[in-house]
């Protein structure tokens, strides 16, 4: 098929002019269009989770869940993953993985099952286009310990064998910090480096070979990925040791290990290999297309280009969204031809074949009314179906909903996090609030009788102070005049460091931009703050004559109100709002007739603040001749009909920003969670109305600073074509407000006071004298074997079908060995065995292996198999109290 693509000053292709015909030769693929799957997906679930297939002579075969990670470099695989979402049901997403040495065969067919997958769901789902090594943030989420990318597979005559775990020798190149990759290369000196961490993997034993050069998040998460190998991979019982490349004397049995698998070592290693480039968190460069058949012809023709408005999508087409190369998103609008939407993502391939984009470029494909988060941060504006509009209340958790005009209720803030960040707002505002001016570059206190005057030609510290828990907490506001001099800018800048060091840190740093004022920020001074267009509040610096003046009053209670000078032109005014006008005689009211009594309440309290004149309330329509004489004569001004404003519900997105790889970079994290927050990194995380900065405890400064100016790059190059003057919030690791921690769900206050850092958890790991001790089994059994000799072990992620064990006992069951597993804990079962859960789920006591109690049957599996059931950690469950407990083993079947 051939695509043409066409800019948006070109016309359709004509009927007339000679186009390819959309007709093919049938071919195998398009059989398998035609055949009936219903048996091929009968057995896929629609419960939340995760579920992998590879292709296998162009079939779909199930990758058993202890392979949920490896990736043979010669298949592709199709990954569902189900979500159950707050308050809005279930999503779904389909991602089809292209190994580089897959054959053509294969990814045709794997893009025909996820095309069928999708129509068997519904059609709802997003499909996802991923290959090796460039895969999404959403996909890498999946995997949290890593990707292992596998030589082999179908199409290089490998198989799939799993004839015994231990009988393995491999070396993983092991890379990044966020989202961890380890690829299998050469078991040789030859390919280790200064920079990376390799893994040196033999069945009984895995050493982790930090390079010098490595930091410390990446040995953290090298030691994750070895211990989730020993867990899925090996039932737990394999010990795991580490070597420090910079300091190998350290450690002379492992070393001993090492050289026995790879030999004496001759020369020097090779330096650090460079990372990949830093990801490209967004591309400014974003167009619409529209994909429609022309008299048999498919045409591609652009519609828009940015920023991007949600009306330019209609239900009876499709289009493809291009990010400048980056990313390419395909659009089905419900109304769609059939043939259309089961042709999307093969027209989006082909559009990046015509495009000449790489293959890693990204592609996915969305039905209208399931848009990804990413899609709609293309957009201006985006509204989903059914989503509140005017007046009224909305609890729409995980959306930015628009905020509820009622008093607070500041023990619900506080015990629901995620209403406070929904809300933009810590506490009720009913805490402590001091104010300081810079002056000559230094703070002078203000006059607490003046709170709430804020001059456009100055600069404000604004420190409040509230209680959760009986614990002073602090937001620090940096409020900028849009007339203030550069000098005052910095200077506001200096003066918060200091207070802030006053504080030891504590407070939380909002930057605020004249007219951009937080909901909290109005909140706090209790429906009397007042915005001068221009001038100072300096005691004693008379302000120049300025002749009337003429303020614009928003807001339905003393929480959300705010007064803004305007132009004194006729044309300022708005039939939906209050104005006061303010002349050397008299001080008018101006009703216009879309306000609401309460705006009329909230205008007249500001009103006294501004004045004690008499007042006058002029209502539209009924202005008296000196009303127009003072804005200089009548003119027309907005008097459309109430358009209620509402905030888009963008979902929130989190992004790291390091400079531990040697140049600044930021990532998104897909999925996120507190445990993502680096204690070594500053993390952007952008809520759409702010963006707040996380700033780690051991961040070094140069990230810190980097990360404020690369939030405001962000907003300045977002596609959807953000206000670049959205407040940027300060946030240190310990002292999140709720506005923040509500993003994340369950959030941890102790979090950073405990854990396992990377010392903690290598000190857990087994002894070097241990491995030592089992070297020689290790001799005997393989080391003198080659390792292409047949018969070796292929860690999981083919498909199922090898031989299964004829015991109860699964094949990883060994005898304890001297060390425990690093939880600590070891299995009281017979003679110390971990079982196969099948034989451990739903069974009656009499029906147990000899040996297990009925009552600790969770003590026999590994920590793999106990996370997946019972959904929590064995330390955190036996901090749980015994009710739940029960409660959790009752719906595993364990009970």
């Amino acid at each position: 098929m051939e695509y043409r693509v066409e800019s948006k000053n070109e016309k359709p292709w004509s009927k007339d002019a000679a186009r390819p015909s959309l007709r093919q030769k049938p071919t195998k693929f398009s059989r398998m269009m035609d055949d009936d799957n219903q048996e091929t997906f009968k057995n896929v679930s629609q419960k939340p989770g995760l579920q992998i297939w590879t292709i296998n002579n162009m079939q779909m075969v199930p990758v058993p869940a202890q392979g949920f990670g490896n990736f043979f470099e010669g298949d592709c695989y199709i990954i569902l993953h189900i979500s159950q979402n707050k308050g809005s049901g279930q999503s779904a997403d389909i991602h089809y993985w292209i190994g580089n040495s897959s054959s053509q065969d294969e990814q045709g067919a794997a893009a025909i099952y996820v095309t069928q997958l999708d129509e068997h769901l519904g059609g709802s789902p997003v499909q996802h286009r991923e290959s090796q090594g460039n895969e999404s943030a959403m996909f890498r989420s999946y995997f949290k310990n890593g990707l292992i990318y596998k030589k082999g597979g179908v199409a290089s005559g490998f198989h799939h064998v799993e004839p015994n775990v231990y009988n393995v020798l491999r070396l993983l190149h092991v890379k990044g910090r966020k989202h961890v990759t380890a690829t299998e290369v050469e078991v040789s000196w030859n390919s280790f480096n200064n920079g990376d961490i390799f893994l040196l993997d033999m069945g009984k034993a895995i050493v982790q070979w930090n390079g010098p050069q490595s930091n410390k998040r990446e040995k953290l998460k090298a030691v994750l990925l070895a211990q989730d190998v020993r867990d899925r991979e090996r039932g737990g019982r394999a010990q795991i040791g580490v070597v420090e490349g910079g300091a190998e004397r350290d450690s002379p049995e492992l070393m001993k290990i090492m050289t026995a698998v790879l030999g004496q070592r001759s020369g020097q290693l090779k330096e650090a290999v460079a990372d990949d480039e830093p990801d490209q968190v967004q591309n400014a460069s974003v167009r619409l297309y529209q994909v429609f058949e022309n008299g048999g012809n498919l045409v591609v023709q652009e519609v828009a280009t940015q920023p991007l408005t949600q009306d330019l999508l209609h239900s009876s087409d499709c289009y493809i969204a291009d990010q400048g190369g980056s990313s390419v998103m395909v659009w089905k609008g419900k109304q769609a031809s059939k043939v259309e939407r089961q042709e999307a993502l093969n027209r989006a391939l082909g559009y990046m074949k015509a495009k000449k984009y790489p293959q890693s470029t990204s592609v996915d494909v969305m039905s209208e009314g399931g848009e990804s988060a990413m899609f709609k941060h293309l957009f201006k504006s985006w509204r989903d179906k059914g989503q509140t509009q005017g007046l009224g209340a909305t609890y729409n958790v995980g959306k930015i909903a628009k905020v509820d005009q009622v008093k607070f209720d500041v023990m619900e803030l506080h015990a629901r996090p995620e209403l406070a960040a929904q809300q933009r707002m810590v506490d009720d505002a009913s805490g402590e609030v001091k104010v300081w001016r810079i002056e000559k570059l230094e703070l002078a206190e203000v006059n607490p009788n003046t709170y709430g005057q804020f001059y456009g030609g100055d600069c404000y510290l604004v420190l409040y102070t509230y209680q959760i828990s009986n614990q002073q907490q602090y937001i620090l506001y940096m409020w900028q005049g849009r007339h203030a001099t550069k000098d005052e800018i910095t200077a506001c800048a200096f003066q918060a460091v200091n207070v802030d060091n006053k504080y030891n840190g504590a407070p939380v740093q909002v930057r605020v931009i004249m007219g951009k004022e937080p909901r909290h920020f109005l909140a706090i001074f209790k429906g009397k703050l007042i915005i001068f267009e221009g001038g100072t509040g300096r005691p004693g610096v008379v302000n120049p004559e300025r002749g009337p003046r003429l303020f614009q009053v928003r807001g339905t209670n003393e929480l959300n109100t705010k007064a803004t000078e305007v132009p004194s032109r006729a044309s300022s005014l708005n039939t939906n709002d209050v104005f006061v006008l303010q002349t050397d005689h008299v001080c008018n009211l101006w009703y216009g007739k879309g306000c609401s009594g309460d705006e009329r309440v909230m205008g007249r309290s500001v009103s006294e603040a501004l004045s004690k004149q008499d007042k006058q309330v002029v209502m539209e329509g009924q202005e008296p001749a000196e009303f127009w004489v003072a804005l200089g004569g009548k003119a027309p001004y907005a008097c459309d009909k109430r358009l209620q404003r509402e905030e888009p519900p963008h979902s929130p997105r989190l992004f790291e920003c390091s400079n531990q790889t040697g140049c600044f970079r930021m990532t998104e994290v897909h999925d996120y969670a507190q445990s993502d927050l680096d204690e070594d990194d500053v993390m952007l995380l952008d809520t759409w109305e702010e963006i707040f900065l996380w700033v780690g405890d051991s961040a070094n400064e140069y990230e810190t600073k980097e990360a404020w100016n690369s939030a405001q790059d962000y907003l300045r190059t977002h596609p959807a074509g953000r206000d670049t003057e959205t407040p940027i919030v300060s946030v240190k690791q310990g002292y999140e407000p709720p506005t923040f921690t509500g993003w994340f769900g369950a959030w941890d206050p102790h979090k950073w006071s405990g854990g396992n850092s990377y010392e903690e958890m290598t000190k857990k790991l087994s002894d070097p004298a241990s491995l030592a001790q089992i070297s020689v089994d290790l001799s005997n059994s393989f080391f003198n074997k080659s390792p292409a000799s047949g018969g070796g072990y292929r860690a999981p992620g083919g498909p199922t079908g090898s031989p299964r064990p004829s015991s109860p006992i699964s094949p990883s069951a060994q005898r304890a060995p001297s060390l425990s597993p690093s939880s600590g804990f070891s299995p009281s079962g017979p003679g110390g065995m971990y079982l196969d859960p099948e034989v451990l789920i739903n069974k009656s006591p009499s029906e147990l292996p000899q040996g297990v109690d009925p009552g600790r049957r969770e003590d026999h599996l590994t920590d793999a198999a106990f996370e997946n059931l019972l959904g929590t950690t064995r330390s955190d469950f036996k901090r749980l109290p015994k009710w739940r407990q029960s409660d959790l083993k009752k719906k595993a079947g364990l009970f």
